[in-house]
């Protein structure tokens, strides 16, 4: 990463503005454990106070207070009232004052030399003791609000005292957080929604023949699960009881056993020759090769075409038959799909073009689909980059969900412009152009989005095959987009270089990424359970890189470390921890007055 370091001060120079803060709005009641918080955080000074008050009220017997107090006093009163030697009257005022005290026994030294070992004991002890729960308590502050609540009170009480101006970053406590968070709330719900991979492979001719060869299992139980009520939602309706090969489809949707699903397709299509959803189940898991998987998609069309003209013309008679044109609409639209990819994988782009934008244009209505990001791998192969650009105007919308290839494609034709030239030693020292800025700024909000895609671009982790579904902003997205867009950044020159120099800028900008985003709503933080739960378990799966501890955490861990050491040293050896002792106050009191 030295690239990285020559390029830091350049890409903090280009760091994107914060986001507008979302409206607050009325929220809920505040609870009582909301209202003590709040209150815990603004007396926090307060409380500090009387606990060290309550503390040597507590110590003043043992510590022996009030007779080493009593003991200091009457030797100041004895040294004022004592008169001046005969050598000392006729020098200055201020001379012989200060050299009479210095020359007698000071209240300091005396109070000193009455403490006993004991003494340091108790002192250190409490002293590791307090240090110790100011470091639990800021532990569990940090893993709960990922920030640290010393630094949180002194910058929204001390700093304002001081003359400075409030953080923009609220409290995760206050009551303001809680608004923002409740208000929030459903938007990280439909973060952690999984999706159908739009690029997902074929059970019979990818992911078997990966199991062949590896011995490996590369999708989970929950994802072909989830796959198994995709079947049954798009594929199966009421009225199949009227068909008897549409029966018997509507169990082979349910079987878990794959033997078991192809020997039901076979027993369909025995019932009826033209049974469309029965070829696709071949298609998917029985077909052992891309060329064969075609073949069976294109009997399965055939037999789907006819069955949707049939559908059109009863439309209207029934709800019954309304619903059994949805299910022939999804069928034929599936098979039409899976056919383009096909004619992808076997090197006939133009054609698989050609079928995807004829499929966007006569069902607009199925953009939940994403066709939209199948073309758009497509076109990229192609190379054609103005293509891609309208596809992205018409996409990359504020009113549309956002995914992976979206924000990566869009950073991507931004680097295209810039990264033959782009140098990081340049950059630091010219600064950057307005087209640079541009391109660094589509990378930041790329690496909002998603953050585990750089690692599988830089290849900094090795790939897998993506799973079926996936978890937008999720290491399962992440996975589904390096595997096809890999060669893609790689075909454009300096494009990698460029992300390699920026991405990491990005959490630097977003210090706190589950309370506070840029452009984004804050990460969700369900995505690493989810993705446990799609991606197989010889995969290490990518996690959110975690945030540096705070400084007091680190300060607070060695304050109750040392002086639970001192405590322990001075109880095993008390006159030698005295001699120290009275050595490091007697260095310390002569800097002072030497000052």
């Amino acid at each position: 990463m030295a690239d990285g370091e020559c390029f830091a001060e350049a890409a903090r120079a280009v760091g994107c503005p914060h986001a507008p803060a979302p409206g607050l709005g009325l929220g809920p009641p505040l609870g009582w454990k909301e209202r003590l918080k709040a209150g815990l955080a603004n007396s926090g000074s307060t409380l500090w106070f009387l606990a060290g008050l309550g503390l040597l009220y507590a110590l003043r017997v043992p510590l022996r207070l009030c007779d080493n107090v009593t003991a200091a006093d009457c030797q100041t009163c004895a040294a004022v009232c004592r008169p001046l030697p005969r050598a000392l009257k006729a020098r200055p005022l201020y001379y012989r004052r200060k050299s009479y005290l210095t020359s007698s026994k000071a209240p300091v030294t005396g109070f000193l030399s009455s403490l006993t070992p004991k003494f340091y004991v108790a002192l250190t002890g409490t002293s590791s003791l307090i240090s110790g729960l100011i470091f639990i308590f800021e532990w569990w502050y940090f893993h709960k609000h990922g920030t640290s609540f010393i630094e949180q009170v002194s910058i929204s009480h001390l700093r304002p005292l001081m003359g400075g101006t409030e953080s923009s970053i609220s409290d995760p406590g206050s009551p303001t957080s809680n608004r923002e968070s409740e208000t929030l709330r459903h938007h990280h719900l439909s973060e952690c929604k999984v999706w159908r991979n739009p690029l997902n492979l074929f059970r019979g001719a990818e992911y078997r023949r990966y199991t062949w060869v590896t011995g490996k299992e590369p999708l989970t139980y929950y994802d072909m699960n989830l796959s198994a009520q995709d079947h049954q939602t798009f594929f199966t309706c009421e009225t199949d009881f009227l068909r008897p090969s549409d029966t018997v489809m509507q169990k082979a949707w349910r079987e878990r056993n794959p033997p078991a699903r192809i020997k039901a397709a076979y027993q369909a299509l025995e019932l009826n020759n033209d049974c469309a959803t029965a070829y696709v189940l071949l298609a998917e898991e029985e077909a052992t090769t891309i060329v064969d998987a075609e073949k069976l998609f294109k009997q399965a069309l055939r037999a789907g075409e006819i069955i949707y003209r049939r559908s059109q013309q009863c439309q209207h008679q029934s709800p019954q038959h309304e619903a059994q044109l949805r299910r022939d609409t999804n069928v034929l639209v599936y098979i039409k799909r899976r056919l383009a990819m096909c004619a992808r994988k076997l090197g006939r782009i133009r054609e698989a073009v050609k079928i995807m934008r004829d499929l966007m244009k006569e069902f607009p209505p199925l953009t939940m689909l994403n066709i939209h990001e199948n073309l758009l791998e497509s076109l990229l192969e192609l190379q054609a980059y103005a293509d891609v650009q309208a596809v992205l105007a018409k996409y990359d919308d504020i009113s549309l969900p956002k995914s992976a290839a979206i924000c990566y494609t869009a950073a991507l034709l931004k680097t295209r412009t810039v990264s033959d030239k782009f140098s990081p030693e340049t950059a630091s020292r010219r600064g950057l152009s307005t087209a640079e800025i541009n391109a660094v700024e589509a990378i930041h909000r790329a690496v909002e989005f998603n953050p585990h895609v750089p690692k599988y671009l830089l290849e900094m982790k090795s790939l897998i095959l993506p799973p079926e579904h996936i978890l937008k902003r999720g290491d399962s997205e992440a996975i589904a987009y390096a595997f096809f867009h890999l060669q893609h950044w790689k075909r454009i020159e300096g494009a990698l270089n460029l992300l390699q120099c920026t991405w990491e800028g990005t959490f630097r900008m977003i210090p706190y990424p589950l309370e506070k985003g840029h452009l984004f709503y804050p990460y969700p933080s369900c995505t690493e359970t989810a993705d446990r739960e799609l991606l197989p378990t010889f995969h290490h799966v990518s996690v959110y890189p975690k945030k540096e501890l705070p400084f007091f955490i680190h300060f607070t861990a060695g304050l109750c470390s040392s002086t639970a050491m001192i405590a322990f040293l001075t109880h095993q050896f008390p006159e030698v921890m005295g001699v120290f002792a009275k050595a490091v106050s007697m260095i310390s009191r002569t800097c002072v007055e030497y000052l």
